[in-house]
């Protein structure tokens, strides 16, 4: 993580002059360059954070007030942090292997020695300049690793970790609460490609940050998450065929749709809503009652592929999810010609879920109303009506728990994330140019039902 400030490092401890007796003589390490960060504690707290080598507080903290407490164990414990570079934005190939690495670093941060003893984070490290941010490197993933026991032990496994995952040099952050203040103090280790190689390159005092305007991922939700077109997708996704040979087979199947299709004359409306709301019941309902066809997305043509995509991180899976949203196009604009069409989710789903995933913390933190983020792609055919189903926490749950189907990584997410399932609620409300019309889907089916089709009715014209 690249935090370190450039001033000259303070005066060290005994145990870490100890720890560089064996450092290799020669010019000076580099210091990264000074980044923000943000971490995500339990219960979306979101904690912003920087580096001082002086000791006092840090040009992007001034005036804020102290970091809370326990953010960084106290002693005996320690906290780690380390993150995956994310190289260019313009670079779909260094992201999607970016994207990959972090994934495979959480499944294996997850495993023993990490999953008793220690409590894993997620981290984002950004430049402070925005400006800069947002034309240049993207944030860059990472963990804040907690471990209230055996930190030694832990120390030495993320080290392992990082020679045997990142490229040399990689960098690991150590924090400790010293004094009588019991202030944080982060170490800066780079760690060398041989086994033991490692080299302190200097202590700073972790002072708060200022949030910025916006969170930090925030700059880079378009075509980073949420695909403003099929081209853009279809980039993504061509950079995945070496690593993912299913990739190939699904550009295939989207390079067979006509890319600007035109809708019949007969109405479109989309179903959409968290899982458990209804949707499977009241899509089949109206298909039945208008006499309509009924498509999901993604479609059949691809759906051999999704558990796939659904094991990828949340970039290639998203990409995926897009363009499946062509591929529902091409055959809503073949069936808009001889009947009306019912869509089991659609474009909002695929975005909603991206936003939520990307932005980190409470929904205050969500783009704003109006946010280029919530705006149907141009190139995509709309439908004449969304309907979203909500349906009360509680009513979700019991629901859910009587299906006994297996859950995809969002769907678990929903259920063990009230924050979550408030951020992908919300990214739906803010879906504009079609939004979405509310639908209280918590009373019985025949309400439901009743509800919808009153709906439906005020926009066309049925006999």
């Amino acid at each position: 993580m690249r935090l370190l400030s450039r001033g000259a490092p303070l005066p060290l401890p005994p145990q870490l002059r100890r720890a560089m007796a064996g450092t290799p003589s020669g010019p000076a390490a580099p210091l990264p360059a000074e980044r923000c960060c943000v971490a995500e504690l339990p219960g979306a707290e979101l904690v912003y954070f920087t580096c001082s080598s002086r000791g006092g507080p840090a040009r992007a903290g001034a005036g804020i007030g102290a970091l809370p407490r326990g953010v960084f164990l106290p002693r005996p414990g320690l906290c780690f942090s380390f993150c995956v570079a994310a190289g260019a934005a313009q670079s779909p190939v260094e992201r999607v292997r970016a994207a990959r690495l972090h994934q495979r670093l959480q499944q294996r941060l997850r495993q023993a020695p990490f999953g008793a003893g220690c409590q894993v984070l997620p981290l984002l490290s950004y430049s402070p300049d925005a400006a800069a941010a947002a034309a240049a490197a993207l944030p860059e993933k990472g963990f804040l690793v907690r471990a209230a026991r055996g930190a030694a032990e832990t120390e030495r496994a993320l080290e392992g970790l990082l020679r045997l995952h990142l490229p040399a040099p990689a960098h690991l952050c150590v924090y400790q609460e010293e004094g009588e203040d019991g202030q944080p103090w982060r170490a800066l280790w780079r760690l060398d490609g041989a086994a033991e190689g490692r080299e302190l390159l200097g202590r700073a005092r972790v002072v708060p940050a200022s949030p910025p305007a916006r969170h930090p991922a925030a700059a880079h939700l378009l075509d980073g998450a949420v695909f403003r077109s099929r081209r853009a997708a279809r980039r993504l996704l061509e950079e995945c065929t070496a690593l993912i040979p299913e990739a190939k087979a699904v550009l295939d199947v989207v390079d067979q749709c006509p890319k600007l299709p035109k809708k019949g004359d007969f109405p479109v409306i989309v179903i959409e809503g968290l899982d458990a709301t209804g949707k499977t019941t009241v899509t089949q309902s109206l298909t039945d009652s208008l006499n309509a066809a009924l498509l999901r997305s993604p479609p059949a043509c691809v759906s051999q592929w999704r558990k796939t995509f659904d094991d990828e991180p949340t970039l290639v899976r998203r990409a995926f999810y897009a363009l499946t949203n062509y591929l529902v196009a091409s055959e809503i604009a073949q069936e808009s010609t001889k009947s009306p069409v019912i869509v089991d989710r659609y474009w909002h789903s695929t975005a909603a879920y991206a936003i939520a995933t990307e932005i980190s913390g409470p929904v205050s933190n969500l783009p704003p109303l109006c946010d280029p983020v919530y705006c149907w792609p141009e190139d995509l055919l709309k439908p004449d009506l969304v309907l979203l189903l909500t349906v009360n926490p509680e009513e979700r749950i019991r629901r859910l728990q009587g299906r006994g189907a297996e859950k995809t990584r969002e769907e678990a997410e929903l259920e063990a994330n009230s924050f979550f399932r408030q951020k992908v609620e919300e990214s739906y409300k803010r879906m504009e140019r079609p939004s979405c019309q509310l639908v209280d889907a918590s009373c019985s089916r025949e309400e439901v039902f009743e509800d919808v089709l009153h709906q439906i009715k005020k926009h066309f014209p049925f006999q």
